[in-house]
């Protein structure tokens, strides 16, 4: 997944492509949140301010000690337990103005279904589970960078999830 020109750099020490990597990463820092979290908008905040402090923090990334994509997500996971401990549960309803919904009521209706749905079944699980699984689901990260992040072994990483994805697939049949 990685671009050859990242690779490039990161073997060589050389200065990050920000531009590419930003183009590059967004969508899996952006899915990381959204899995996480379930809100599109908090996610798009949380991307951001992942961005913005690993720019503000550029300097201290050191390719030598691991791959970007391994440092930025350390980052991620930072910016996520910072929001967790900052939390407020409350919402201004001004917010919800001139937000359209894509596609017909109907579609728009079964999708926030299936959305609410497997948000209350990922909010049943633990805490560590939610985060193995918005690292695998939401961010498409393999079980080896999942391992590095977490400090667990790649197989007790794979074993987790996939316990933790047949009780889902388990739940969700249940309830159908």
């Amino acid at each position: 997944m990685w671009s050859r020109a990242l690779k490039r750099q990161t073997a060589e020490s050389e200065p990050v492509d920000w531009d590419a990597v930003y183009a590059e990463q967004l969508p899996r820092v952006y899915n990381f949140f959204r899995y996480r979290f379930g809100d599109s908008a908090l996610a798009e905040d949380l991307t951001a301010a992942t961005f913005e402090k690993a720019w503000v923090a550029r300097e201290r990334y050191r390719s030598d000690l691991g791959a970007f994509s391994t440092w930025l997500f350390t980052i991620a996971q930072r910016v996520g337990i910072d929001h967790l401990r900052a939390r407020r549960d409350e919402a201004p309803l001004e917010a919800a103005h001139g937000h359209a919904a894509p596609g017909s009521p109907e579609e728009e209706a079964q999708r926030r279904s299936d959305m609410a749905r497997l948000g209350e079944l990922l909010a049943g699980l633990a805490e560590r589970e939610r985060e193995l699984v918005a690292m695998k689901y939401g961010a498409s990260l393999n079980n080896r960078m999942i391992a590095q992040l977490t400090g667990l072994s790649e197989s007790n990483v794979g074993s987790i999830l996939h316990r933790v994805t047949k009780r889902l697939r388990a739940a969700w049949d249940e309830e159908k």
